[in-house]
């Protein structure tokens, strides 16, 4: 099966009210018109062609590197126009698979399953079709059995047209050859001014040729997306897509409607996902993991049996056996070694924390490199800024750090080395150390007794003011 994917994304979308392109805007984490692309590759286009007119060169940056062509329509003069603007490119193609880039719901076995179709009946096009419950806003199909004899669009129909309820999608299969044909007899005398590609049905048919509907068993695969409510719902019906298929293979979504899953997330077997997780981007989780909500977890690596607990997680690596949370924010670099415990209401960043170590609870690690089985007491401070450059802090493998010390970088933490409780570190802590940097405590006795009476002397007649 030999076919090249076009696909339309030039118009303007302005009811999406955005400085993005509308084919830009993301449903599951990836742009509308990415979710075409991929579709189309799947159902094995060797070329994909994509027609750009607002935002043109945002659109080809959004897409670099992807093998994806590009035709420019510099005047939006309506889908037939689109259209034609890429006879030269595909001069010779024998079959064409007509897209839109802002239907970001078709599946690559739909389109598939239609351009086979369409191959084995020998048409010179094929509709694909969908039965709706509210067809308005779509154009309306006119057939006579398998054939379709004219579209007709919702500003262009009768009453009686506008009762039908098969829509026509947008999608179609041409012949290569007989559709440009087609194309150059399109007039825009319609009420919109544009030059429709519907018209070239008829066109077909009048000229005898043969145009068959393909009807798709999922209308919301035809689904387009005008706006922000309808973005809302594209995103709706995706989501459970994704969801269920995670479920199917072996993970458990408690409230699967609760959750947000992007759609470049994977997900091992029996991990259970809790109401209100969000996975998003390019992040992978391993099997047998707990993640509770609300945590949201952004392009980071999740190994296996991994407890996350109500926390920010976002660029990191998490290995086998970590447990995170609740409350804590792992910051972009940050690479947690197996077994690693990180605790309450601690921010990890840009750092390397070793196998079994510990950071339980209230502190702040910036810019270091811990080793294996150190112990971060409550209240540590990795002090990693000077106010121009960031500095790094070392603490190998056994070492211990005292509640509420602050590590002031560059410093080296030697191997199974002590720092005291309380205390300010600028210096490195040799191998085996004990490092105390705080002041010498000094206790005044009846301190406390002279300053209530030399305050309770100066009060003047009791009154408070």
């Amino acid at each position: 099966m030999d076919f090249t994917a076009i696909i339309l994304a030039a118009g303007e979308g302005t009811r999406m009210n955005s400085s993005i392109p509308k084919v830009l805007h993301k449903v599951c984490g990836v742009p509308m018109l990415g979710h075409v692309i991929s579709q189309a590759k799947e159902a094995g286009a060797k070329r994909i062609i994509v027609v750009v007119g607002r935002g043109a060169e945002e659109i080809k940056r959004a897409f670099e590197g992807q093998k994806v062509e590009f035709v420019l329509q510099a005047e939006q003069k309506g889908t037939g126009h689109a259209l034609l603007q890429t006879e030269s490119a595909v001069k010779g193609e024998e079959t064409l698979l007509v897209l839109y880039g802002d239907m970001p719901l078709v599946t690559s076995e739909t389109l598939k399953s239609m351009v086979e179709y369409h191959i084995r009946n020998l048409t010179a096009a094929t509709v694909m079709t969908a039965k709706v419950k509210d067809p308005a806003g779509y154009g309306r199909i006119i057939r006579e059995g398998y054939r379709v004899i004219a579209i007709k669009e919702e500003k262009d129909a009768s009453q009686e047209e506008k009762a039908i309820g098969e829509i026509n999608s947008g999608i179609y299969c041409f012949d290569g050859e007989r559709v440009f044909e087609a194309l150059r007899q399109v007039n825009n005398n319609n009420a919109q001014g544009e030059y429709y590609l519907t018209d070239v049905v008829e066109i077909l048919n009048r000229e005898g040729e043969n145009v068959l509907a393909y009807e798709v068993q999922d209308p919301s695969e035809v689904q387009g997306v005008n706006d922000r409510i309808q973005l809302a719902m594209a995103q709706s019906v995706m989501q459970k897509r994704i969801i269920h298929r995670f479920m199917r293979g072996g993970v458990t979504f408690l409230a699967p409607d609760s959750c947000v899953v992007d759609a470049g997330v994977e997900i091992g077997r029996d991990t259970i996902i809790y109401p209100g997780v969000i996975l998003e981007g390019k992040t992978k989780i391993g099997e047998c993991c707990t993640i509770v909500g609300y945590s949201r977890i952004v392009d980071s690596c999740i190994g296996n049996n991994v407890e996350i607990a109500m926390c920010h997680i976002r660029e990191s690596v998490i290995e086998d056996g970590v447990k995170i949370g609740p409350f804590a924010n792992i910051r972009p670099g940050t690479h947690l070694m197996a077994g690693v415990k990180v605790g309450d209401f601690v921010e990890i960043k840009n750092s390397k924390v070793g196998e079994s170590s510990k950071v339980p609870h209230l502190s702040y690690v910036g810019d270091a490199d811990i080793g294996s089985n150190v112990n971060i007491g409550a209240g540590v401070i990795f002090v990693n800024y000077d106010g121009f450059k960031k500095h790094r802090t070392v603490v190998e493998d056994e070492a211990f750090i005292g509640c509420n010390s602050n590590l002031i970088a560059p410093v080296r933490v030697g191997h199974s080395s002590y720092i005291a409780a309380g205390s300010t570190i600028t210096k490195d802590v040799e191998e085996g150390a004990l490092a105390i940097a705080r002041s010498r405590q000094e206790n005044i006795s009846g301190w406390a007794r002279k300053r209530k009476e030399r305050e309770g002397g100066n009060k003047s007649d009791g009154k408070q003011a």
